[in-house]
């Protein structure tokens, strides 16, 4: 059985208020075993085994239509150099190289999506409405 079908197979389950006690046993041990904070995760065991994970670099996931997207669909998740965008983030400024290679992309495909982020950044901050200087701390 694919991934696929072992997931479409689970939302069905769910769908109908039926699923398997053994799946529901192990989404709870997984569950239980997941960090709910960055403060759980940075000291974690990498690779990431947790690749439902915003972060993870491994896959990602459109929330639109819910398809899954293999970033590295040549390698397997422990044969990654990193598996989490925290992490890389955590290191500090790195080369567009350095991200390409991260995420499987090349330097100029990276430098559009940085170019499209700080346009939505800057958009976002345009947007939002300026305070009085001096009055916001006296209410």
């Amino acid at each position: 059985m694919s991934r696929k079908e072992i997931a479409r197979e689970l939302r069905r389950q769910r769908a109908l208020g039926v699923i398997d006690p053994e799946v529901e046993e192990i989404i709870r041990e997984v569950d239980a075993q997941r960090p709910r904070s960055r403060a759980d995760c940075a000291t974690g065991a990498r690779p990431c085994m947790f690749i439902s994970c915003k972060h993870h670099l491994y896959l990602d996931v459109n929330p639109s239509t819910g398809s899954i997207k293999l970033n590295f669909p040549e390698k397997e998740i422990w044969e990654m150099a990193e598996t989490c965008a925290l992490d890389v983030a955590d290191r500090g400024g790195i080369t567009l190289e350095e991200v390409g290679a991260i995420m499987n992309l090349t330097r100029e495909r990276i430098r559009q999506v940085e170019t499209r982020g700080l346009l939505k950044l800057r958009a976002m901050a345009e947007d939002e409405p300026r305070s009085r200087l001096g009055n916001d701390f006296d209410k």
